[in-house]
């Protein structure tokens, strides 16, 4: 990223403005609240943005109002719940300390669910599934995986240890993008439904790991949420599927298939991620050797001629339409791959046994809207 429009401070001068410890910066790193940067006269160095400080500082002068804590404390706000599933920090993303970028390059989504969830038999997914209804044909669309994955999810489960469970509701969830998988791997099942070549299977494979878990997401909150009302696992990961659906977060796929269809006359999505100044990871990672469409390869040069870079949504969709996969397969990869954390998240926030209750703050309605009834 080009740092030279960028206000810098150095660690002394940051912490010094907040009055915290270096060691409680590099925490506020750690947690994507300020941006660091490798000083362009020194490499081992590291400068802070003064916007992201200034923006910090005022937040704690905020949070000793407790009124005003209440209002903005969701709001891209200071961690709110303590996890040890996964850790975005300098420009990284990490899974149970392992980065995922470098887990990707191998690993299968079962693999990274034994290593978010733990505690799992090394044959939990080698047992073939039990699908409760027919299936048809592939799935196509957002609206009709998400609503064929909770009619799944819906059904009443077997009496099943945890493995099994969590076996059990990923293959659920893969199933809706059609047909029962078995007991094949969920990249290779996906390829098979799609119809997709081996150089497209593994690149759905790289794709389900580095969409498995994103710290605490709105849809991981959604899950945490429900878990910690006593709801079924099941029933939390139906809050997760349909949170992620919304434009702004998963949904986000759709909008971004509808630019690169229509550049021309399309509103353009965000671009990048505000947890990644340098770049979004997992997108860089993706689209290593998809064969790009033409104009999709020249989206990305003019985005990165702007001075932005893509997002994961961006590379899931162009991963679909440079293999030909349905449309709508983004999403699907991007709800499956995400399910392995959601189940992570449920079962941490059932061991912590506390309920997710936050308060809210009243405002009055004015007087014209509050009388309904006139005399």
């Amino acid at each position: 990223m080009d740092t030279r429009s960028l206000d810098l401070a150095s660690a002394g001068e940051a912490s010094s403005r907040l009055g915290i410890s270096r060691a409680s910066l590099y925490a506020y790193v750690s947690r994507g609240l300020i941006r660091s940067f490798a000083s362009p006269h020194d490499p081992r160095q590291r400068l802070y943005s003064v916007e992201d400080v200034e923006t910090l500082a005022e937040r704690k002068v905020r949070f000793r109002r407790p009124a005003v804590a209440a209002a903005t404390a969701l709001d891209w706000g200071l961690p709110v719940l303590e996890t040890g599933i996964t850790q975005i920090t300098d420009g990284r993303l990490f899974y149970r300390g392992q980065d995922a970028v470098a887990l990707s390059r191998t690993a299968t989504l079962e693999d990274i669910a034994r290593l978010l969830i733990g505690a799992l038999d090394d044959d939990a997914f080698h047992h073939t599934s039990r699908i409760p209804m027919p299936l048809g044909g592939p799935v196509i669309g957002l609206h009709a995986f998400v609503a064929q994955a909770v009619r799944l999810l819906a059904e009443p489960a077997l009496r099943e240890t945890r493995a099994t469970e969590v076996a059990a509701i990923l293959r659920l969830v893969a199933a809706a993008a059609g047909g029962d998988p078995g007991a094949e791997p969920l990249h290779a099942h996906l390829a098979r439904a799609w119809g997709a070549s081996p150089q497209a299977a593994d690149t759905i494979r790289r794709a389900l790991v580095l969409c498995a878990d994103h710290e605490l997401s709105s849809s991981a909150f959604a899950v945490r949420v429900a878990a910690s009302t006593g709801a079924s696992l099941r029933h939390a990961v139906i809050a997760g599927l349909v949170t992620l659906s919304g434009p702004y977060h998963g949904g986000m796929t759709e909008r971004v298939r509808a630019f690169l269809d229509n550049p021309g006359t399309t509103p353009r999505p965000a671009f990048g991620h505000r947890l990644y100044p340098d770049g979004d990871p997992r997108a860089k990672a993706l689209l290593e050797n998809v064969p790009l469409l033409a104009s999709d390869a020249t989206t990305l040069r003019a985005i990165a001629a702007g001075g932005s870079t893509p997002s994961v949504d961006m590379a899931l969709v162009m991963m679909e339409r440079a293999y030909g996969l349905p449309v709508g397969a983004a999403f699907t990869v991007f709800a499956i791959g995400r399910t392995a954390g959601w189940l992570a998240h449920a079962i941490e926030q059932r061991s912590q046994a506390a309920l997710i209750r936050p308060r809210a703050r009243y405002v009055a309605a004015d007087d014209s809207s509050a009388r309904i009834f006139s005399p």
